[in-house]
């Protein structure tokens, strides 16, 4: 390295801090904190540039796809701290990640600070003293291809979005997106759901026993497995309409399994075959981002978001290596580490003769980076890291410390037994009863690590088999029956994704790519596309609709296979073997009209793939004629729909006129018209059954259920499902409803109590609720004026009001019961700040910066965080009953870097309007490779 000051530029604050500390005095570290410009929307563009060829995507479609770049502006103050430093550096070291956004980030950075030094593209995995010395003197130039790939991406999703979008809005609902990987993530999701909506369950019985050799004590469980040489049907054996698919096996109903587990207590049973092998089990892979965000999702409870986000500090604090990849391998340094600490942690028979090393099975994976491992040629072990780690950081280090080092250790071994029981009935039926058991003899590298599991019965069934001993039996050893049971089961549906294994599928289809898992699982959330019940992901109406209408209309972007092309493609640019310019040409404009001559290769080159001849702009511009309401309509059955409406979802039967529905009976009157109710949140789509809209439509939003009439004006008095949530209402009358103005009459409206019911629901209750804010009575206040006390339901629940002081209740029911001695009681105490105290969600020990203890609350505007003297609102990915110390005092830290919030005066109106001086800088120049130092 020569001499003179160096400035190194790498992504993020934190990251900037630790690599400070690894070099001399000579080195600047400063942080780009991420991307500095991109493209921007319409709406950002200066006037001059609307007009013209970048007005529409900020992308000139017609000249190269040239993209149109500005510099964010919340990052204008840092290129101009980038810029001072770089005055007084004599070399500039661009250290951003090495992967596609990375070296875009570097060549950006590039493009704006136009260096006038020899520049150097320094890239390092891990975050250790020995790393980043030694990528500092094994530096390399900007890799143009790699730039090349990840503006393709950036662009190819400006215009699928672009183009794509406004199409939902028009048939679906304003305000939608659509995205190349947003997309078909949530058909994934959506197909899951539809085909728990088709499937149909079947019921089968078999017959569980305790059974013995010599005694209770050698007792041991099996299961009726045969009658009569066919085989007892299980679960496998039912296709997924409820029949059975399976020929020649034995379908047991109740009776059956009743009377053959009366019989068999009286039996004669013996051992009719006994089998022994070996077992062996091998240890899973070192960590890809992928497998690291499904084993944190099921052993820790993390989202993909928060995994991601905790890696990231591990990684620019030094504990771990870059966590985005999806290769499996590992160094060789990394290979003896891991050894090393084994034989240390558990002996040398622990650890096999030759290293183990694991190549990558999924489609489209990449080896340019190792496994997500400890950093460092030695690990440190968690007990090592315990002092400085807590929570989650520990918690996932810790998981990938194990993974690790169990992956270089040996394979589990043991045996598996398999015993057949033998007896004939009293009706002369031969039935077959199975068991089988596995005794590790050796648990290899499960001493140190074992992988979970996503389908719980799989897993509690395999925990059940592993590990359960049977006694030494042989042929024709008689048998006596403890205890015999029918046992009666159900078939289940495909389970609903987790984001786990929805992660696991987007991988197995080369969908996406490591980078981009988490944002994807978390932006189909976010925008309504996807609700979450516990850990399963359950899709909207609202995503049924969108997916069908891309499935009809755009069936080839939303394809699994041309979306993992379309990554295969872009490998293929980032390799120097595809260009830019070319393969957005056919992407867009269709085959012939790029680089390829006009033979007529697919996008990628490819001519047996989507998009058949056609480019994004044809597919947009040839769509035909879209119903709108056919798109938006799910059939559930029995002439009953779901439609998406523009409020939400609803569901609708259309009856005839005069149609008795108690039964049947039809008039002459041969017209027909719709009853509709809204469906609530809460209901998932494969529980909306025809049964289950019926019962909405008795509660319909729309006919209501008439309780009675309102003694005091003879009005209906109706009760309603609503969409946010069951209410009581009263109907006016023509007249009355056609007032206008000041005469207007606005019908009472009151929302159920949270613990009462719309079915239950009577008129006096309606007519109580209907008969809020209520007077609790009349207080004289010290200047002697007189003032009523109210009882009223709010926004934020049950409250108090005496002239302008409100004080919060503790339950709905006060609203009714609460008398003037118990408000006057509450008025006496001093006045809580904000809302009502309540128990904190979360307790996460003293702030290190205040020292005061730190809590979780829920708050006006959500969770929040605080020690008492600073708040801060929880972000979206953090979870109130998950969330770490380190994390509150992270959030609390920034709250006090931004200081006081303060509000701007509204500037005085005056009678002349002034321009805001734009400014925008057309950076389109081609990209340049960095000066050899």
């Amino acid at each position: 390295m020569s001499e003179g000051r160096k400035l190194v530029i790498v992504e993020s604050p934190a990251k900037a801090k630790t690599i400070g500390g690894y070099l001399g005095k000579d080195w600047d570290v400063e942080a780009s904190v991420g991307h500095i410009r991109d493209i921007p929307t319409p709406s950002e563009m200066p006037a001059e540039i609307k007009k013209g060829p970048f007005g529409r995507f900020g992308v000139d479609v017609d000249h190269g796809f040239e993209a149109y770049y500005v510099v964010d502006s919340d990052k204008k103050k840092k290129v101009s701290e980038l810029k001072r430093l770089l005055k007084g550096a004599d070399e500039l070291y661009l250290a951003t990640d090495e992967d596609r956004e990375g070296e875009a980030i570097a060549w950006h950075l590039l493009e704006v600070l136009q260096p006038k030094v020899p520049v150097k593209r320094m890239v390092f995995h891990e975050i250790t003293k020995e790393a980043i010395q030694r990528a500092a003197n094994t530096t390399r130039d900007l890799d143009v291809a790699m730039v090349d790939a990840q503006e393709t991406r950036r662009i190819l999703d400006r215009l699928y979005g672009y183009e794509v979008s406004p199409v939902l809005w028009r048939k679906v609902k304003a305000g939608l997106s659509a995205g190349r990987v947003q997309s078909v993530a949530t058909r994934m999701v959506v197909e899951r759901e539809r085909e728990r909506m088709a499937f149909v369950r079947a019921s089968y019985w078999d017959v569980v026993g305790d059974f013995t050799p010599d005694g209770a004590a050698n007792q041991f469980g099996a299961r009726l497995s045969a009658v009569d040489g066919d085989r007892v049907a299980t679960g496998r054996d039912f296709a997924d309409d409820g029949t059975l698919k399976s020929k020649n096996v034995v379908h047991l109903d109740e009776e059956t399994a009743n009377s053959i587990a009366a019989q068999v207590i009286s039996a004669q049973v013996a051992v009719t075959s006994v089998q022994e092998k070996p077992y062996t089990r091998r240890p899973s892979a070192p960590f890809t981002t992928s497998t690291l965000q499904q084993e944190a999702s099921r052993k820790l409870r993390l989202s993909s978001k928060n995994a991601m986000r905790v890696a990231q500090r591990l990684y620019e604090n030094g504990y771990i290596t870059y966590m985005r990849t999806d290769s499996t391998t590992l160094s060789e340094a990394a290979l003896t580490a891991a050894r090393q600490q084994a034989r240390d942690l558990y002996g040398a028979e622990y650890v096999p003769d030759a290293p183990r090393r694991y190549e990558k099975k999924v489609k489209n994976a990449q080896e340019a980076h190792e496994a997500i491992r400890p950093a460092g040629d030695r690990f440190r072990t968690p007990a090592q890291v315990a002092g400085e780690l807590r929570g989650d950081e520990f918690a996932l280090y810790e998981l990938i410390w194990k993974r690790t080092v169990a992956s270089q250790m040996a394979d589990a071994r043991g045996s598996t037994a398999t015993v057949k029981l033998g007896g004939t009935l009293e009706d002369g039926r031969v039935v077959e009863f199975s068991a089988s058991g596995t005794v590790i003899t050796f648990r290899g590298f499960l001493a140190a690590y074992e992988e979970g599991r996503d389908d719980e019965r799989a897993s509690k069934a395999a925990e059940a088999e592993e590990e359960r001993r049977l006694p030494k039996l042989s042929e024709g050893v008689a048998i006596t029956t403890l205890r015999a049971d029918a046992d009666g089961h159900e078939t289940s549906p495909p389970p609903r994704y987790t984001e786990a294994t929805l992660v696991k599928a987007m991988e197995e289809k080369g969908i996406g790519r490591p980078s981009t898992y988490a944002s994807t699982v978390g932006t189909i959330q976010d925008r309504g596309y996807v609700n979450t019940r516990g850990n399963a992901l359950i899709p909207t109406w609202l995503a049924f609709a969108v997916t069908r209408l891309l499935e009809e209309h755009f069936g080839e972007l939303v394809d699994y296979d041309f979306t993992a092309s379309m990554e295969e493609d872009l490998d293929r640019i980032a390799g120097g073997d595809e260009q830019r310019a070319d393969w957005l040409q056919r992407f867009y404009f269709g085959h012939g009209l790029g680089g390829d001559g006009g033979s007529g290769a697919a996008v990628g080159g490819r001519a047996n793939e989507p998009l058949s001849g056609q480019g994004l702009k044809q597919l947009v511009e040839d769509l035909g004629e879209i119903d709108a309401r056919e798109i938006s309509t799910i059939p559930i059955g029995e002439g009953i729909v779901v439609r998406v409406g523009r409020y939400g979802p609803y569901v609708e039967e259309t009856v005839p006129h005069g149609v008795d529905l108690s039964t049947g009976e039809m008039s002459d009157d041969a017209a027909t018209t719709p009853r509709r109710a809204t469906i609530n949140d809460d209901i998932a789509p494969d529980e909306m059954t025809p049964a289950k809209a019926r019962e909405l439509l008795d509660q319909s939003a729309d006919d209501g259920k008439v309780l009675g009439q309102d003694p005091a004006n003879g009005r209906d008095i109706v009760a309603k499902a609503g969409r946010y949530g069951p209410y009581v209402t009263e109907v006016l009358d023509e007249e009355t409803a056609a007032l206008k103005g000041k005469a207007k009459v606005k019908p009472r409206t009151a929302s159920l109590f949270k613990d009462m019911d719309l079915a239950t629901m009577d008129l006096e209750t309606a007519l109580k609720l209907l008969s809020l804010p209520r007077v609790v009575g009349t207080t004289t206040e010290e200047d002697g004026t007189e003032v009523e006390i109210t009882a009223q339901n709010g926004r934020y629940g049950p409250y108090l009001k005496k002239g302008t002081d409100s004080r919060s209740l503790t339950t709905e029911q006060q609203l009714f019961d609460i008398t003037l001695e118990e408000a006057l009681a509450i008025y006496a105490q001093p006045k809580q700040r904000g809302r009502a105290a309540s128990a904190p969600l979360k307790e996460l020990g003293n702030d290190p910066v205040s020292g005061r203890p730190m809590v979780v609350k829920d708050g006006r505007f959500g969770p929040y965080v605080t020690d008492g003297e600073t708040n801060s609102t929880l972000r979206k990915g953090d979870d109130p009953e998950s969330i770490t110390p380190e994390r509150g005092a992270e959030l609390l830290a920034e709250k006090r870097a931004k200081g006081p919030t303060t509000r701007k005066r509204a500037a005085k109106k005056t009678t002349k309007k002034t321009a805001a001086k734009k400014t925008a800088k057309k950076t389109t120049a081609k990209k340049a490779t960095t000066k050899k130092a």
